[in-house]
């Protein structure tokens, strides 16, 4: 799959959902108290008031709770459906149109960023470009931090609510994604590893990476 494909397949399918999706995980970060350990060590680690986005940030849950920690964050999304949820429900915070893989962004401009759970799309293929990526707008000394569902197979969802889509959510390992980030010129700051709750199949990760 090109990156175009994998890029266009993942916008149809996240505008098709999108109300759903929101209505679904409307409170999802409130009964995930572990998860919002992560974020608040990520915020301490980047610093009260720095800039960070929140890459692929779908209707702007995590980039509302970002903010809430104090840092000066803002979200990104391919999805114009879910962007226009995200600035409905945070008429206060930044979010924009774009691909994590072609960031808009000079060099060194970011103190923080975060990819949670929206590399899970990206082909194996394409994560060192990703993680280039990541590492170019990232400041000497900024941090990363990735979340993904653990695993080896790919999880297929066809016709979620109803709507005429598919796509595929691919799962990893974290030693393997830490290798990339490694091999990207990443250092590992943290990695955590939780089992699933009530209402997931697999074991998640969340990895803080600091850029060299």
């Amino acid at each position: 799959m090109t990156e175009a494909d994998f890029l266009t397949s993942t916008r149809m399918f996240y505008d098709a959902i999108a109300e759903d999706y929101a209505e679904r995980f409307s409170d999802e970060i409130d009964g995930k108290p572990l998860d919002r350990a992560v974020f608040a060590a990520f915020a301490a680690l980047v610093g009260r008031g720095e800039p960070v986005a929140d890459l692929g940030c779908g209707p702007g849950r995590v980039t509302a709770h970002l903010a809430s920690l104090g840092l000066s964050v803002f979200g990104l999304d391919l999805s114009d459906s879910m962007l226009a949820i995200a600035r409905r429900e945070n008429p206060g915070l930044r979010f924009e149109r774009g691909s994590m893989l072609e960031l808009d962004l000079p060099d060194g401009a970011l103190a923080g960023a975060v990819s949670w759970y929206s590399s899970i799309h990206t082909p194996v293929d394409q994560l060192p470009s990703l993680f280039a990526e990541f590492r170019r707008v990232l400041a000497p000394g900024g941090h990363l931090l990735l979340a993904f569902q653990i695993g080896d197979e790919p999880r297929r969802h066809e016709n979620p609510w109803g709507h005429p889509v598919t796509l595929d959510f691919l799962r990893r390992q974290p030693e393997h994604m830490a290798e990339l980030l490694t091999a990207a010129g990443f250092a590992p700051v943290s990695r955590t590893v939780r089992e699933p709750l009530p209402n997931e199949s697999t074991r998640q990760a969340a990895l803080i990476f600091r850029r060299d």
